[in-house]
């Protein structure tokens, strides 16, 4: 007798389709959730520190004219955030991923050049912050991604292409628009538009030095995050007591206040969260993507300047932040091109190797 076996076999492989369907949706819907969350973590952490650092650098209600102070403390945080993850991660492997960290002296001196740079940008960013508004901080800091371009002609002959030269002219454009811009609206400090180039310069030479330390800490970024943080701590004491931030801190009236101790903890914890969380985004998504991500972020952090500081501004000055948010757009795209264009190349030239190879070893080959 003939039984007719084929629509259950039809049925069982159409359920079979339908449930591995179901589970890729799921892991992309999954996939998407966790850049979602990441991206957004970045932009909470990243808006919320500048806020939290301006309040204690330039508040009327803090009035602490001690910026490295507040800087050295940051650092601070981050060396015993590092040591505690550390401890946690050695007692409970399972729940708390963080690599063990060994201080050695060797590395301490071999890291002293990144590390005054990281000062120096740490320090120009906070200076930048306490003299010019949350609202232009965007524009008085997007400079990086010409000194970028300049460095990295400069110190590893590295050249750039037309097109990504044409967007740091339309970067430097804005530039000098948002600063003509905000001197016409009564609030341009020239000091801290001079701290905001030399904190661009600074991010500038950070991320080029980064890449040449790094192997010496086998490319952990949290050991480097470490020796960084201690070399800091230690080249700010000299530079507090010559800059007269001891006397200013001994007779500050809010020292023993909680309130002020609990913001400078929170500032300090932002501080390492932001390196973190950085790492994680680039992780999850790729530093281009990264780059587009901080841009947007930065645009949103101007918008939510003004609003929460009643900051009235010209039509000019916000056309000048559009002109630099195009101009960094425009770089990063490029870029992309750039880096999807040589890929390509790289996998035509890798092929057209193999069939080299393979024809190479076919002649060698004895006839038959």
């Amino acid at each position: 007798m003939y039984r007719d076996f084929s629509s259950g076999h039809t049925s069982s492989k159409s359920l079979i389709n339908e449930g591995s369907r179901r589970v890729k949706m799921e892991s992309l819907v999954s996939k998407y959730i966790t850049i979602a969350s990441v991206v957004a973590a970045y932009w909470v952490i990243s808006i919320s520190m500048v806020f939290v650092n301006k309040y204690l650098l330039s508040s009327e209600d803090v009035k602490l004219n001690a910026p490295l102070f507040v800087t050295w403390f940051q650092c601070l945080i981050t060396v015993l955030m590092c040591a505690l993850l550390s401890v946690g991660g050695q007692m409970f492997p399972d729940k708390i991923k963080f690599p063990s960290l060994k201080i050695e002296p060797k590395l301490l001196r071999a890291t002293l050049p990144l590390s005054i740079i990281f000062v120096c940008m740490i320090t120009f960013n906070n200076l930048c912050l306490k003299f010019i508004g949350v609202a232009f901080y965007f524009v008085g800091r997007s400079l990086t991604t010409v000194f970028n371009v300049v460095f990295t002609y400069m110190m590893l002959q590295q050249t750039t292409s037309g097109k990504a030269l044409l967007c740091c002219g339309v970067i430097i454009a804005g530039f000098f628009m948002g600063v003509d811009q905000e001197g016409a609206s009564g609030t341009l400090s020239i000091i801290g538009v001079v701290f905001g180039v030399l904190a661009s310069a600074s991010v500038a030479l950070n991320a080029i030095y980064t890449k040449k330390v790094l192997p010496l800490v086998d490319n952990n970024v949290w050991r480097l995050t470490l020796y960084n943080n201690i070399n800091a701590c230690i080249l700010f004491t000299p530079l507090m007591i010559v800059f007269g931030e001891v006397q200013e801190i001994y007779h500050f009236p809010l020292l023993q206040s909680l309130n002020f101790w609990n913001w400078m903890i929170i500032s300090g914890v932002f501080g390492f969260a932001i390196g973190y969380v950085t790492g994680l985004q680039i992780q999850v998504t790729s530093p281009l993507t990264h780059n587009i991500s901080g841009t947007a972020k930065a645009c949103a952090q101007t918008i939510l300047a003004c609003i929460y500081y009643h900051d009235i501004k010209t039509n000019l000055w916000w056309v000048s932040n559009a002109v630099v948010l195009l101009g960094s757009g425009g770089y990063t795209e490029v870029k992309r091109q750039e880096m999807k264009k040589q890929h390509i190349e790289s996998q035509a030239a890798a092929i057209k190797l193999e069939e080299i190879a393979i024809e190479f070893e076919d002649s060698k080959k004895p006839l038959i």
